[in-house]
Parts: structure tokens; C-alpha cells; sequence
């Protein structure tokens, strides 16, 4: 999909501060963090979200899983914890449509939802 943003930065098309990657996975820096620490992590097959994922695709939505974990074990986010988060949809907040896990920690993180 040459017009997905993260299908580009698959590509090398568009840079991005990577910090993990694995044959079939992706986990780079978002460009406005909400926290310390909060990277994205992708597959780097296009789906439009984690429902679509799993459905097509059950190992592979495992496999975005592990990396998330090897992301916050090597930022050190294990001991005080973190959040990995799938945003689904305009009302679940994704703005990419390119399925994606947050990794965001480094300090308290709040309460869940904000009302």
C-alpha cells in the first residue's frame, strides 16, 4: 500500500528511529510521544487494525505481541510496568490505519481513559 505511512517506513521510504526488528515485525519511536517512552510496534504486512490481524492472521498478531515485550524488557519498563495499547477505529483513536501496538512507559502513566 503505497499510500500507508507505516507500509513506507516498512519500505525505508520514510526514516524512522528504530528500536527492534525481527523478520516479520517493526518497533520504532512515535514522533510525539506521550510518555518516556512509547514506541510503535507494527507488522510489517499490512492490516487495517488488530481485529483484522488476528482474524487473518493469529501468529502473526502473537508475534507484534512478543515484540512489544522484547521492546519494554530492553527499555527497561519491566520492573515498574507499562502499557501496550491497539487503538481500533476514529472512536478507539487510530489515526493510522496500519495496525499498531503502543509501548508507552518510563514514569506513571495516569488514569486509562480520560473523561
Amino acid at each position: 500500500m503505497t499510500d500507508c505511512l507505516f507500509c513506507r517506513i516498512v519500505a525505508g521510504e520514510i526514516p524512522a528511529d528504530v528500536v527492534y526488528e525481527t523478520d516479520a515485525t517493526l518497533a520504532f519511536r512515535d514522533i510525539a510521544p506521550k510518555a518516556p517512552v512509547h514506541v510503535l510496534v507494527i507488522p510489517k504486512t499490512h492490516f487495517p487494525d488488530v481485529a483484522a490481524l488476528s482474524a487473518a492472521d493469529p501468529a502473526l498478531a502473537g508475534e507484534v505481541l512478543v515484540s512489544a515485550a522484547q521492546v519494554a524488557k530492553a527499555a527497561g519498563l519491566m520492573s515498574n510496568g507499562y502499557r501496550t495499547i491497539f487503538n481500533t477505529g476514529r472512536y478507539g483513536g487510530q489515526e493510522v490505519f496500519h495496525v499498531h501496538a503502543h509501548v508507552v512507559g518510563g514514569g506513571p502513566l495516569g488514569p486509562m481513559v480520560c473523561r
